[in-house]
């Protein structure tokens, strides 16, 4: 009985001798992995640190410095638009800060009695309506074709599409100046939106096709199930989903076509040119003429920035299509 009762207690003791310096020492190495100094921890908190600092308010300040460093050729256009020519041979457009009194809106009006600018401002609407909206239509209905129609040849094509990229306008100038003279379009306003409708095609293919391609094929063929044909499929389904990526192909060849200069000055009519060459033949006249360079140029950048300004939302979720899935 003695040995049994000694031997309880010592065999009780015995376990809980073990067990007991169990849970100290682990709860004392689960203090020492919180409270220990692990390296990839620290980076971590330091980047962290680093990035929150960042991208508070020395960061929007930054950015709001390089904003203003980046628009500052536009506002010295706009502030010499709107001085006279002597106070513009006299000093720089800066000094309207210091002289607000010089600012008039004479060259506007001398702008608009310049009948070679005004109706260049209307070539270039006529050529560049058109171009645009060709682009968009046929490059929406081939990006489609590419993307979910079978037929012979279908990714031999779209290679073939893809390698016209990287021609470079210059090479088909003089080719294609030939072949618009023997059937009779050279130096005219049909000849100027054919060519900007063949450069801007294979971008736009490129662009739709790839974005269509996007689209889940169980919503497309949901709606083949509902009796939709390809028409009514691409009309319904594929192009209210493609908008934005529409709207970006849109303004990229808005802009790429109202700011041209060397195909219209190669092949636009010399009696109507567009407003980039119309500026050009006023510098070519009458040397540095920056009281009719200057209103020009800013009213030029005034609608391709109405046009940018009225589709922004749709540029942007086109640029940022594929980016979060």
């Amino acid at each position: 009985m003695s040995t049994d009762s000694a031997d309880g207690p010592g065999s009780t003791a015995g376990r809980a001798g073990p067990a007991g310096p169990g849970p100290r020492s682990g709860s004392a190495g689960g203090a020492g992995s919180v409270t220990g100094h692990d390296p990839v921890s620290a980076r971590s908190s330091l980047a962290s640190r680093i990035a929150a600092r960042t991208g508070g308010g020395v960061m929007r300040v930054f950015l709001v410095l390089v904003g203003l460093f980046w628009l500052m050729p536009t506002v010295g256009l706009l502030l010499s638009s709107l001085r006279s020519p002597a106070d513009i041979n006299a000093s720089g457009w800066w000094e309207v800060f210091t002289a607000p009194a010089q600012l008039t809106t004479e060259n506007y009006e001398r702008l608009l009695q310049n009948e070679t600018v005004t109706d260049s401002l209307l070539s270039t609407v006529v050529i560049t309506v058109p171009a645009t909206v060709l682009v968009v239509v046929i490059g929406s209905l081939a990006g489609y074709a590419f993307a979910w129609m079978e037929f012979p040849g279908r990714d031999w094509w779209f290679l073939a599409v893809v390698g016209l990229l990287v021609v470079p306008v210059q090479v088909a100038l003089v080719p294609v100046s030939k072949l618009f003279g023997t059937i009779g379009i050279f130096e005219t306003t049909t000849g100027v939106v054919l060519f900007h409708v063949a450069f801007g095609l294979p971008f736009a293919i490129f662009l739709l096709r790839n974005f269509f391609a996007e689209i889940p094929r169980e919503l497309l063929e949901a709606a083949r199930l509902d009796g939709a044909g390809e028409i009514r499929l691409f009309t319904r389904v594929v192009l209210p989903l493609g908008g934005p990526a529409i709207a970006s192909l849109g303004i990229f060849q808005f802009l790429w076509v109202w700011n041209d200069m060397l195909v219209a000055l190669i092949f636009a009519d010399s009696e109507s040119p567009p407003v980039t060459v119309a500026l050009q033949q006023q510098v070519r006249q009458f040397g540095n003429n920056i009281d009719v360079l200057a209103p020009g140029a800013f009213v030029s950048m005034l609608i391709p920035l109405a046009v940018f300004f009225a589709f922004q939302r749709q540029f942007v979720s086109g640029v940022m299509a594929g980016a979060v899935k």
